[in-house]
């Protein structure tokens, strides 16, 4: 087949329109085209009044070979590269298991999902341990939260089958370099387990929440369909480490089961898991994260200023957005998980704090848009020890994300109310009195307040410095992004791991053999796609272990 890039054609332009497109590129007579599949189309609204789509097409076509001959030196007539997921060069049945103990994977997210889904492939016959419950209890849990004001500390947004993804836009696309295709894997497999076959080929596919939890179901049947086996209400309060090298690890009921090769997909709030792992040695090291609001405006506003005319056409959907800016203090600020018609969710995990993220379904209609404002910071931000020089305590980000998540439960009054300011108070530093025309869609519900006052700031005050200047300078790329009755709600804290469990090239932990860290928690990815590509990558450097083969087999 061939590939074809940058066929761009009209936003609504006839159906027949694609074939004949393909044509007049190549060359060739309808007959000599066989069939035409899109592989990505993405849209170009520079031009709000004439935006376009843009396609990358895999064709069969008579005359392959001359074809390219002819089109030498064309970068956007390729040969169309095999985008099919192999094995590590060793079929499921090399993988002898007798006598070894069964691969452990800690955490069921979007990483430990994928990692176990291909340790079962493989035939590894993976045991899974979840702290949280299967994923249609935590969702009651969670509603507990936001529609009574009940936080489960073990089941909710952060905790239980399918991880914090299963509460977010469900965006499934990233900007990691992927030259083996396996984010392919990742959108083939949700496919199988009942995505709609769109995420394949659009440019920025999203699944929602509801979508993704009859999901994480059918991918769990499937990876204890080939011998894997996944405990829910299983935390994981210790590991044995002997002579550098991981053993196993005990249960919170005191259970310990025996391992030699342990996948550490933990989320970025597992805290306690953190502090064990740096009691026992393993290596930890702090890392830069980001902290701010979410903002929400009327999803109208965003598709009008990005599509103009073509606003809520069918094909373009609700409006998105990404933004950054750079501060004349030093700080970067920009958007962060972006939802198109969706909500702010309550995504605390621990009692006496307020955390908020946004989520949406795969409608995406609801009346507001919502995304992270957030300033990027430093461990040397966040140390604890008030020294200026000397290495920071890995664990020091964890108590600065506490500091703010408690300071913005007072600010809310104390109930997991959130505080929140309207932008054009934000801007004058006055607290907010009554609302303006965006609803806020957290619950169990918005105080209003000041989010801004120096006295009792709602986050540092170069963070606070930072968002006024950025705003105003986010309304000159989007009309009305600073409109006073915008919302602002806090605070946004978990945008990714405060620390990293650093690993080597074999993507073991550096000081313990068999003990792989992956995903978000470690330090090695942001958002479903990312994690789950993690997953792959990890669980084929267990099988490499398993194997003896080179780390970069």
């Amino acid at each position: 087949m061939l590939r074809i890039t940058e066929l761009r054609l009209p936003l609504n332009h006839p159906e027949p329109a694609l074939r004949a497109a393909v044509l007049a590129r190549l060359g060739v007579p309808d007959a000599a085209l066989g069939h035409v599949h899109v592989f990505r189309r993405a849209w170009d609204a520079r031009r709000k009044s004439a935006i376009v789509l843009i396609y990358t097409l895999d064709v069969e076509v008579d005359g392959e070979a001359e074809l390219l001959a002819r089109f030498t030196g064309d970068p956007h007539v390729r040969p169309a590269p095999d985008t099919r997921y192999k094995f590590i060069g060793h079929a499921p049945a090399d993988f002898a298991t007798a006598g070894r103990p069964r691969p452990l994977v800690i955490g069921f997210g979007p990483c430990g999902i994928f990692a176990a889904l291909i340790l079962a492939q493989m035939g590894l016959r993976p045991i899974v341990l979840e702290r949280g419950k299967p994923v249609r209890e935590r969702t009651k849990d969670t509603w507990g939260l936001w529609r009574q004001g009940v936080l489960n500390p073990e089941s909710n947004v952060q905790f239980g089958e399918g991880g914090a993804g299963t509460f977010s836009d469900g965006k499934l696309w990233s900007q990691i370099s992927d030259p083996r295709h396996l984010t392919r894997k990742v959108l083939t497999e949700f496919v199988k387990a009942g995505a709609p076959e769109e995420i394949l080929y659009v440019a920025k596919p999203h699944i929602g929440t509801f979508r993704l939890v009859s999901m994480v179901e059918k991918l769990r049947a499937d990876i204890e369909a080939l011998g894997g086996e996944i405990r829910f209400q299983q935390q994981v309060t210790d590991v044995r480490i002997e002579a550098g090298a991981i053993r196993g690890v005990t249960l919170h009921d005191g259970t310990q089961l025996d391992a030699s090769h342990v996948v550490l997909a933990l989320g970025h709030s597992a805290r306690d898991t953190f502090a064990m792992l740096q009691r026992r040695g393993v290596f930890l090291e702090p890392k830069p994260f980001s902290v701010g609001f979410r903002i929400e405006h009327p999803q109208g506003v965003i598709d009008r200023a990005r599509f103009g005319p073509n606003a809520g056409n069918p094909i373009l959907g609700a409006a998105d957005y990404k933004l950054v800016h750079h501060a004349s203090n030093g700080r970067g600020v920009y958007s962060f998980c972006m939802c198109p018609g969706g909500t702010v969710v309550a995504a605390t995990s621990e009692a006496g704090r307020v955390v908020t993220n946004g989520m949406s379904q795969y409608s995406r209609n609801e009346r507001n848009a919502n995304a992270g404002i957030v300033v990027g910071i430093n461990p040397a931000d966040y140390r604890q020890d008030g020294l200026t020089e000397g290495p920071v305590n890995p664990l020091d980000g964890v108590a600065f994300q506490r500091l703010w998540e408690s300071r913005a439960f007072e600010l809310g009054g104390g109930n997991y109310h959130a505080p929140g300011q309207l932008v054009g108070d934000f801007l004058k530093r006055q607290a907010s009195r009554v609302l303006g025309s965006v609803e806020p869609s957290y619950k169990p519900g918005v105080q209003l307040t000041n989010l801004a006052d120096a006295k009792n700031p709602s986050l540092p005050l170069f963070a606070l410095d930072a968002l006024r200047e950025a705003l105003p300078a986010f309304e000159r790329q989007i009309p009305g992004f600073a409109m006073r009755d915008a919302l602002l709600t806090g605070v946004e804290t978990r945008t990714s791991s405060p620390l990293r469990i650093t690993r080597g090239r074999d993507l073991q932990s550096l000081n313990v053999k068999g003990l792989f860290p992956a995903g978000e928690g470690a330090g090695y990815a942001g958002g479903i796609m990312s994690a789950g590509v993690d997953g792959i990558e990890v669980a084929e450097a267990v099988g490499r272990s398993l194997l003896g083969l080179p780390a970069t087999a």
